[in-house]
C-alpha cells in the first residue's frame, strides 16, 4: 500500500493517476502573483474585467462552492479553463448536480475539478457525473488513488456520463424497451 506523506500536497488526481496542479488557488489576481495558472472563488472571477480574463497569458479558472450558482458562467464557459466544484463534507452533494449540468446540458469542455472531502466510494460517480480531476483531503481516498484501488458497479440505476446503452433501450431500466 501507498504512504500518503509520498505524494505532495499539490498533486492532482486523474484517470492516469496523480500528477502535479498546475493551478494555485488565490483569493485574489493580486495575491496569485504572477503565477500562470490560478483558480479563483466566484465572486472574483466574476468580478474582473473580460479583458483581463481574456487578454492575459494566464490560465483563470475558477472555484464555485456548493451554495453558489453556476448560472452566471453559462454564457462564458468556452474561456474558462478549469471550473473547480467544492465539496466541504462527504455529504454534501449539491456539487454533483452541478457538474451534470456543466458537462452534459451545457457541453463544458475544460476541465472539471472535484475539491474537498471525497470518500473513495463517491468517485466512481464522480466521474460519471463529468468531473476530470479530484483534489482530496481524505486520506483513504488518497491512498486508495493511489494504488489505483476503485470499484464501481457494473450496473447503473440512473444515466450518466460513462453510462453504456444500446439503442431502443434506456440505462436505467433493467428491461429493454418494447
Amino acid at each position: 500500500m501507498s504512504d500518503i506523506s509520498e505524494k505532495p500536497h499539490g498533486e492532482l488526481w486523474s484517470r492516469e493517476g496523480f500528477r502535479e496542479d498546475p493551478y494555485i488557488t488565490a483569493e485574489t489576481l493580486e495575491e496569485a502573483g504572477d503565477a500562470p495558472a490560478i483558480i479563483l472563488p466566484l465572486a472574483v472571477w466574476l468580478g474582473l474585467d473580460e479583458e483581463v480574463r481574456n487578454a492575459t497569458n494566464r490560465k483563470i479558472g475558477v472555484s464555485v462552492a456548493p451554495g453558489e450558482s453556476i448560472d452566471p458562467l453559462l454564457t462564458l464557459l468556452d474561456t474558462i479553463p478549469v471550473i473547480a466544484l467544492h465539496f466541504p463534507a462527504f455529504n454534501d452533494g449539491r456539487s454533483y448536480s452541478k457538474a451534470e449540468m456543466l458537462k452534459n446540458q451545457h457541453q463544458f469542455k475544460g476541465e472539471l475539478r472535484a475539491v474537498g472531502d471525497v470518500l473513495i466510494d463517491q468517485v466512481a460517480y464522480m466521474l460519471r457525473t463529468g468531473f476530470d480531476t479530484l483534489k482530496v483531503t481524505h486520506a483513504v481516498t488518497l491512498t486508495r488513488l493511489a494504488d489505483h484501488n476503485l470499484h464501481d458497479t457494473p450496473v447503473y440505476y440512473q444515466p450518466g456520463r460513462g453510462s453504456h446503452t444500446a439503442p431502443g433501450t434506456y440505462s436505467w431500466r433493467r428491461v429493454p424497451a418494447v
